[in-house]
């Protein structure tokens, strides 16, 4: 899937034919036999149909098929005409979440004043929302790291993961802490230990230390009990 940023962009730059009077559109393709795959496209547009799709068109070659994918797989590179930057964010979320989370992204691009652009995998609910900024300008990577930052806090908030393919590292170390509790993040670190004792395999990367969580915020005093006393305070 792709919106209306992201098709603009996308033909700009290959001319993949796609309309630009559109909110989104959604590619999908079948494999097999072609007796299976000329029954699942018949079937596939009679889903699009009976959901409201304005517009809908079928490949009737291998080079029009290519075409239609031209625009998707160029989409990245076609977005870096936009803006200098861009932060490209992978997040998963339920699929019937998609409204909700397309329309809080929206608004969270318009407070924070950073164009975004969507593509990503319909069919799973692995989101890239890739945030324009200028790197030159002060202040606006950090404010595209918090943007991406709170769409991976919005994927939890629905019901989703903050990775879906490009795993965690150093940059959503953070958002492990909206995502995991403390028991499942010691349980990660004993895992990591039994293999790793002496802390030598990416130290600091992947399962964030209790410390990082309690400095992130993500810990609340209930019943005038603090949590994790003998952890230092600063």
């Amino acid at each position: 899937m792709m919106d209306r940023l992201a098709i603009r962009a996308a033909e700009e730059f290959v001319h993949a034919g796609y309309p630009l009077d559109c909110e989104a559109i959604l590619l999908c393709e079948v494999d097999g036999v072609n007796e299976e795959v000329s029954d699942d496209i018949f079937t596939v547009r009679e889903v699009l149909a009976a959901s409201g799709a304005t517009e809908i068109r079928t490949a009737d070659s291998e080079e029009q098929r290519l075409k239609f994918w031209a625009g998707r797989k160029a989409a990245f590179p076609a977005v870096g005409r936009l803006a200098p930057d861009y932060y490209c964010m992978d997040g998963t979320i339920p699929r019937g979440a998609l409204p909700h989370v397309l329309k809080k992204i929206g608004e969270m691009s318009a407070e924070c004043g950073l164009a975004v652009a969507n593509v990503f995998h319909a069919g799973d609910g692995n989101l890239h929302p890739l945030i324009l900024f200028d790197a030159n300008q002060p202040g606006e990577l950090h404010k595209a790291e918090n943007f991406g930052g709170r769409i991976l806090e919005l994927c939890v908030e629905v019901g989703g993961a903050i990775t879906g393919e490009h795993g965690v590292g150093l940059e959503k170390i953070k958002q492990m802490c909206a995502q995991f509790a403390t028991p499942e993040l010691t349980r990660f670190h004993d895992v990591k230990a039994a293999f790793d004792p002496d802390k030598l395999l990416n130290p600091g990367k992947a399962v964030p230390e209790l410390h990082r969580c309690a400095e992130w915020g993500a810990m609340h005093i209930q019943g005038g009990q603090l949590p994790h006393p003998e952890l230092p305070r600063f």
